[in-house]
């Protein structure tokens, strides 16, 4: 199996587990002579099968990860460890971005109008944000490429 085949089932291992959630809430509680929508005992059984074959698949990806070379000294693990910075700076500087413009802002209508103002120059936040949105989607890009081309460890 490509690691990229292991992403997918733990993405979809992770979704059932959330699925089971909804499930055993509704199946929490019931009325006096009633019956439970669903047999709770099936479900939380159910639940720790998939929890266990998500606790499985994740060791053998991450495994796999920390011993797949990135190509320039980096492993795997060390590529995605850098991604995650790239997306979370990007995200502050969309922020910044969208309040300096005023997006969404409501104004106040009264006697006395209030002024406001950048306090940054747009254009220079938005050209490092535009930076770091290439850097990611470069680096995403040799990552999903690699995905699939490994061989997940068992």
């Amino acid at each position: 199996m490509k690691l990229a085949e292991a992403l997918l089932l733990r993405a979809d291992a992770n979704k059932r587990i959330r699925e089971l959630q909804v499930r055993l809430n509704r199946s929490a509680r019931v009325q006096e002579g009633d019956s439970t929508p669903e047999n709770p005992v099936e479900l939380l059984d159910e639940l720790a099968r998939t929890v266990a074959e998500l606790t499985a698949l994740v060791k053998r990806i991450n495994r796999t990860n920390a011993q797949t070379p990135f190509g320039d000294g980096r492993t795997l693990t060390d590529a995605l460890a850098d991604r995650d910075p790239l997306t979370l700076e990007h995200g502050v500087l969309a922020g910044l971005i969208n309040e300096a413009s005023g997006a969404g802002q409501r104004m106040a209508y009264n006697a006395s109008p209030i002024k406001y103002f950048r306090a940054i120059k747009v254009a220079d936040v938005q050209k490092r944000a535009d930076d770091l949105a290439r850097q990611r989607r470069d680096l995403d890009t040799q990552i999903q490429q690699l995905n699939w081309s490994i061989d997940l460890i068992e």
